[in-house]
């Protein structure tokens, strides 16, 4: 592609595709199942998939894109070859994972969540032995993302995943009387498959030469494993404090888990499109400017106030006006009024995360790009301490609702602890920079979210049908959040503008 501006439009329209295709699939799993034991154990059984995904879109890629990027500029040829022994060499690893899970699923996964009623962990461990089968092809899958991406291909990945989602969905409408709910896994591991014949078609097209080795010279296998190790322990981390976290909701009652999920899902629909769309792109830009510091720093500052200026708003929007949307998206069937009030519940709890995870990415990424995978992982495993004590303290008291709680509060720890980090190596003049950043846009936001909170509260417009609030509304508020912006804030108005303009390779400076 030639520009970014292209690049930005495909993808940011593909994963907000995405994203309707997880929902679709979402609200026909709570109008066919509920939020039943049948779900819980079906949610329980997708963390490994979760856990595998984020292995390689994070640890992975946070490791290889940089050194792909840095060793293609002096010696292409030997990268590509290198390229090829790390993902032959992965795969077979990941094979090994599959053989060994599948065997033993029914020992591990009862473990690990605890507290499961007997139909919930039936569900759970045949679930899992599924997708265990599965591995080495998710595995594969998300590999293919980061080669793609270290050549500036971005849309063939975002296919692949609207495949999988997707397919998963259109399973359940098809085959849930014969299946029941083991048609989605089903469905979604042929959508798998089906998107990586679709990446590794435009992998080999942009000029990869696939081969069958596992070769890979010392030096580059040494840096490699040197910043892997680190790296995928970071990203099992966060994987623990959800596992932590499942299996305190486990023991609180039938349906925590579906109310605790159905919520996250509303809540990551910003950062899921925010990662794979803009985040991407910076993570690459900040892999090359690795050695220019001024650079470096713009580019980090643009990526923070991307994520303030667009994040904010749709975490106040949500709290505004999140029952409405969950009320769209799942009510209805086995679904009824009172799973949605639950699901809220968790959902304003969870709104701290948008903002905080939004953040983290760009905070993370600065530091994967200039290889610091060590420093992150010191850091991020001191979560699990904080969330599992967090959890101890109050799930008790608070239920399900603690769990939200626990989960917000160890992402704002882990953006703060991590900024301290990265700020200290920057002029002093960046966190002035980024501290006034915080204010300018909370301006806007104020100016968007007291009108829509008056309307609801003290007019007519609090009694109209769901769904004329929730566009309505909505609508509104991207008004006057856009108007606040261009009045309080021309220069991010001007910025997000500009993003979209200018070259590949140019970032925009401020």
């Amino acid at each position: 592609m030639s520009t970014l501006k292209k690049t930005a439009i495909w993808i940011t329209l593909l994963a907000l595709f995405l994203k309707l295709s997880g929902f679709l699939r979402e609200s026909i799993v709570a109008r066919q199942f509920g939020a039943t034991e049948f779900t819980d154990g079906y949610l329980l059984a997708f963390s490994f998939i979760t856990l595998i995904v984020a292995m390689i879109s994070g640890g992975f890629n946070n490791v290889f894109l940089p050194m792909y990027v840095k060793h293609k500029k002096d010696r292409a040829e030997e990268t590509e070859r290198n390229a090829n022994g790390v993902m032959n060499a992965t795969v077979m690893i990941f094979l090994v994972v599959s053989v060994v899970g599948a065997i033993f699923v029914p020992y591990f996964v009862p473990f690990i969540f605890g507290n499961m009623s007997p139909t919930t962990e039936e569900v759970a461990v045949k679930m899992t032995r599924l997708f265990f089968y599965a591995m080495s092809g998710i595995a594969l899958n998300g590999i293919l993302e980061s080669y793609l991406q270290g050549r500036r291909i971005f849309v063939p990945a975002q296919i692949s995943k609207i495949l999988a989602t997707l397919m998963g969905a259109v399973f359940a409408i098809l085959f849930s009387e014969q299946m029941g709910i083991y048609s989605l896994g089903y469905g979604f591991i042929f959508g798998t498959v089906v998107g990586i014949f679709i990446q590794f078609y435009y992998l080999l097209k942009s000029g990869f030469s696939w081969s069958p080795t596992l070769l890979v010279e010392t030096d580059f296998r040494k840096a490699f494993i040197a910043l892997i190790i680190p790296s995928l322990l970071n990203s099992v981390v966060g994987q623990i404090n959800m596992f932590v976290n499942k299996a305190f909701a486990s023991g609180t009652g039938d349906g925590a888990v579906t109310y605790l999920n159905n919520a996250s899902l509303l809540v990551a629909i910003p950062n899921t499109i925010y990662a794979t769309t803009i985040a991407a792109i910076i993570f690459t830009l900040l892999s090359e400017q690795v050695d220019d510091k001024k650079k470096f720093q713009n580019t980090m500052h643009m990526g923070m106030m991307i994520s303030l200026v667009t994040l904010l708003p749709i975490a106040v929007g949500l709290f505004l006006l999140g029952k409405e949307a969950l009320t769209f998206i799942y009510q209805g069937g086995e679904f009824t009024a009172a799973d949605t009030q639950n699901t809220y519940i968790a959902l304003v709890l969870y709104l701290p995360m948008i903002v905080a995870q939004g953040l983290q990415f760009i905070v993370s990424k600065s530091m994967y790009a200039r290889g610091k995978t060590a420093t992150i992982f010191k850091i991020s495993v001191t979560t699990i301490a904080l969330n599992a004590l967090l959890n101890w303290l109050i799930v008790d008291d608070l239920g399900y609702p603690g769990l939200a709680v626990t989960s917000s509060a160890v992402a704002i720890y882990y953006l703060t602890i991590s900024s301290i980090v990265v700020y200290k190596d920057f002029e002093r003049s960046e966190i002035t920079r980024l501290l006034t950043l915080f204010v300018r846009v909370l301006v806007p936001t104020l100016l968007m979210a007291v009108p829509i909170y008056l309307l609801k509260e003290f007019t007519i417009v609090g009694e109209l049908h769901y769904l004329i609030r929730l566009v309505g509304l909505g609508l509104l508020g991207v008004v006057l959040y856009v108007a606040g912006l261009y009045l309080f804030y021309r220069e991010a108005f001007r910025q997000l503008l500009a993003l979209v303009r200018r070259k590949k390779g140019q970032p925009n400076k401020s």
